[in-house]
């Protein structure tokens, strides 16, 4: 494709349209030190001069391949079948883009048509979209429409302390527009019930992360009875791994599921892709951001795959748009979908169920150390793949060891999202890590405990 820039003329004639004088006019409202900053580029490289230093970079991070960590937080290392890889490099896949003109996308669209069947399946929901970036943005589309069924009448959306705290952040940016507030309760004590506490007339919908951020269980099915005694909307967040082991959202009573489905295929890739997962009651269908792809029949009799609805404001009038999100992640959409054909219904079971117990396997030994305790917020609780370490010294001194004894990422330092959790890690573990792996975690951690209480 050709490029043409503008010529002066151009910028003149646009800059005459806007009733604007100079270009330098438009950046008024960035500070003057920071319109155009001296930049501190090294000289000009050859590129194989460029190519060698990228690719000593390159050798300094760790290969999730090769070194096994224990990082999770909403990003997880799975098994990724070689179908995913072999479907997703063909030329047709990997370089398609919006299906419009169906006569031409059939490929495509009956792939996507596959994955909403499969989530829709899944999650037991009625309709799935095509797909969204990742978990944190489909949950802010999920919030937006319960808003938009409330229809101004409602303008609060609550969530609990223990959802995904990037999650929060995203939602409240999305309402930050809005006369709608985030509601979450003061603390993560009694969490669920802290959060139907807060459930009202003015509640738009409550929302349910479910295994939460620490990795537990929440008890969906009442909290779907409290939200719906209001006449507000459940908002499910589950894992799509632990979905193959525990009951589906729709049957607890959710009536939107929105999900990070990065764990269906999805190499974690340095932080992305992503791919975000929605799906909902038909009631919604038609407040429902995103496009859905429909099959039907052509004049012949044959069945065919079409964009049965399309919300996008690339689609229709701007004002009639329910969600601005211009694109969708329809390679990973395809990744999710090979995935769950290639592992199938006892596949996923059977995933769910190595990530259960080898967690708790893992939790048992090192429940055993000194100074040592897991889940704190709710030890009780049931969890899933996931689970919090109070240990007796600074979580970042025990991620440091874990680094430097056996060569891996350890956990997600609490501290980090919670002022009050500095000595508290958050560990993953799924049908990837052997007893080994385990049992060397542990023996970093026995070591560093011990030398933290004897100081």
């Amino acid at each position: 494709m050709t490029f043409v820039p503008h010529t002066d003329a151009d910028r003149e004639a646009m800059l005459a349209v806007i009733g604007v004088e100079r270009m330098d006019a438009l950046f008024a409202d960035v500070p003057e030190p920071f319109r155009f900053p001296a930049l501190d580029l090294p000289p000009a490289r050859s590129e194989l001069e460029v190519e060698r230093e990228l690719q000593g970079v390159a050798s300094k991070s760790a290969r999730l391949l090769e070194a096994p960590g224990f990082l999770g937080a909403g990003s997880y290392r799975h098994y990724i079948p070689a179908t995913v890889d072999s479907v997703l490099r063909r030329g047709e896949f990997f370089t398609s883009y919006t299906p419009y003109q169906a006569e031409i996308s059939q490929g495509i669209l009956q792939a996507t048509f596959e994955y909403q069947s499969m989530i829709c399946e899944l999650t037991a929901m009625d309709v799935s979209t095509a797909s969204h970036y990742d978990g944190a943005t489909a949950l802010a589309e999920a919030a937006l429409l319960a808003l938009a069924v409330g229809q101004g009448r409602r303008s609060k959306i609550v969530a609990s302390q223990n959802l995904h705290p990037q999650y929060r952040e995203v939602v409240s940016t999305y309402l930050a527009g809005t006369t709608a507030e985030l509601a979450i309760p003061a603390t993560s004590d009694a969490a669920a019930a802290s959060v139907a506490a807060l459930l009202d007339v003015d509640t738009a919908a409550c929302i349910v992360q479910s295994p939460n951020y620490f990795g537990q269980l929440e008890p969906m099915t009442m909290l779907a009875q409290r939200a719906h005694a209001v006449g507000a909307l459940l908002i499910a967040v589950p894992d799509p791994i632990a979905l193959g082991m525990f009951r589906a959202p729709g049957d607890d009573g959710a009536d939107i599921v929105a999900a990070e489905g990065q764990s269906l295929g999805i190499s974690p890739s340095f932080g992305g892709p992503h791919l975000g997962i929605l799906a909902m009651k038909q009631a919604l269908v038609r407040r429902s951001a995103g496009r859905l792809v429909g099959e039907t029949v052509d004049a012949d009799g044959e069945r065919g795959y079409v964009l049965t609805l399309a919300t996008r404001e690339q689609h229709i009038r701007r004002e009639k748009a329910t969600s601005n999100i211009c694109t969708n992640a329809a390679l990973t959409a395809l990744a999710a979908a090979v995935y769950l054909a290639t592992v199938g219904r006892s596949g996923l079971r059977r995933i769910a169920e190595l990530c259960y117990h080898k967690s708790h396997y893992a939790a048992a030994q090192i429940a055993s150390l000194p100074g040592c305790g897991i889940n704190p917020q709710a030890p009780d609780n049931p969890f899933f793949k996931e689970f919090v370490v109070r240990l007796p010294i600074p979580a970042e001194r025990a991620n440091a060891a874990i680094e430097a004894e056996i060569g891996v990422v350890g956990g997600r330092a609490l501290g980090l999202d919670f002022a009050d959790r500095e000595d508290q890690l958050l560990l993953a573990v799924t049908e990837l890590h052997t007893r080994k792996d385990i049992d060397a975690l542990v023996a970093v951690l026995r070591k560093t405990v011990s030398t933290g209480i004897s100081r």
